[in-house]
């Protein structure tokens, strides 16, 4: 299709907007900021048109539009519908108090990265990684703790501590992307609709304690809920597939035997890399101690403070195949850096910005060994 054929898609230009947090007012002022001196003034309800499909946007607006997203023009002519692009089917792991802009805003982020990680992958040219996620379905007889002893089953997890849970996923065929996501109150979403290979997209804003448990979460929602929901039913059965998976009911059992005390606790969280008080709670929760060892260890952490900032680092953990197919698009193929955003449909800077690591240059030159 010749450049003056392309039309934006109604569905993309609302995601594309959703993605980078911009009400219509926002990408309106974007586009009349972008326009040439003398240009008409482009209304909210020109945006607000656009994205509803009631009028065309091509040409000369198409190229503002795209200036005022900070997207190239083919992302925007693309149909969601059809491109393995969705909002639908996600998990997240959120506080209450997210907004729902917010959280629209990850949701279309994460919708955005699919389509950007399925480039990376075609364009790489890799070979086809089948994956080794099942569904888990939960009755009367199958509970969150069954699902994640037969996921470390299937999987070949030896007992005890899994030693990185994002190298798990990635182990098993799963891709997984951090990313910033602009809030503190949410840790990961992920999406997995059966067609395409599980994802999920982490905030790497969160403390590797933290950020193991709510990827694990992820995994559970994967595993367990084919259908996405906003019960607190199937939050507790995702924190339970976690402890589960993170926290074997036998090998806590036998770690917490002989009591606990905060010195205890420091050391567990060295072995298990999961947060002082995860561990004390999946420890009540197994009846390993008891109500009143449990209080009597929350008020001396809450004394010196460790409910918001508590001792003993856990080193993030970072996802590898995502990285590793950049690296091959960008050495082993020795494509430019605005050949390999092309690909991704992505501008040159933001490429390099999320999936580039060190100072390579933005040159058009290709990067050879």
């Amino acid at each position: 299709m010749a450049s003056g054929d392309l039309q934006a898609h109604p569905g993309m230009l609302a995601l594309a907007r959703e993605s980078r947090g911009m009400t219509q007012v926002d990408v309106a002022a974007a586009m009349t900021k972008a326009a040439p001196a003398g240009a008409a003034v482009v209304s909210q309800g020109y945006v607000s048109r656009a994205e509803s499909g009631r009028l065309v946007v091509a040409d000369d607006r198409l190229q503002l539009y795209a200036a005022a997203l900070g997207y190239p023009v083919d992302l925007l002519c693309l149909d969601p519908r059809v491109s393995g692009v969705g909002v639908g089917l996600i998990h997240h792991r959120k506080r209450a108090s997210l907004s729902s802009s917010a959280l629209r805003r990850i949701h279309a982020q994460l919708a955005l990265v699919r389509l950007q990680v399925t480039g990376l992958v075609q364009a790489a040219a890799a070979a086809d990684v089948p994956h080794r996620f099942s569904r888990v379905l939960l009755d009367d007889f199958t509970t969150a703790k069954d699902a994640a002893r037969q996921v470390r089953r299937a999987w070949g997890l030896p007992r005890g501590p899994v030693a990185d849970v994002i190298a798990a996923i990635e182990e098993a065929g799963g891709l997984v992307v951090m990313r910033s996501l602009g809030s503190e109150l949410l840790d990961a979403v992920s999406q997995w609709d059966d067609l395409q290979v599980p994802l999920v997209l982490v905030n790497d804003h969160a403390p590797g304690d933290r950020c193991r448990f709510s990827v694990a979460h992820e995994l559970g929602h994967l595993v367990m809920h084919p259908a996405p929901g906003t019960s607190s039913e199937q939050e507790k059965q995702a924190d339970a597939f976690a402890a589960e998976f993170l926290m074997p009911a036998a090998d806590i059992r036998q770690a917490f035997a002989d009591g606990v005390d905060l010195a205890r606790l420091a050391e567990l969280k060295r072995v298990w890399r999961v947060s002082m008080s995860a561990l004390l709670r999946r420890a009540l929760t197994l009846n390993a101690i008891t109500e009143w060892q449990y209080r009597t260890v929350m008020v001396e952490m809450s004394a010196l403070g460790y409910r918001t900032a508590e001792p003993v680092e856990v080193e993030p953990e970072r996802p590898m195949r995502v990285p590793a197919l950049v690296e091959a698009l960008l050495s082993d193929r020795g494509l430019a850096i605005d050949e390999a955003a092309a690909c991704v449909r992505l501008l040159p800077e933001d490429f390099k910005r999320l999936y580039v690591a060190g100072d390579r240059s933005l040159s058009p030159e290709p990067l050879r060994r």
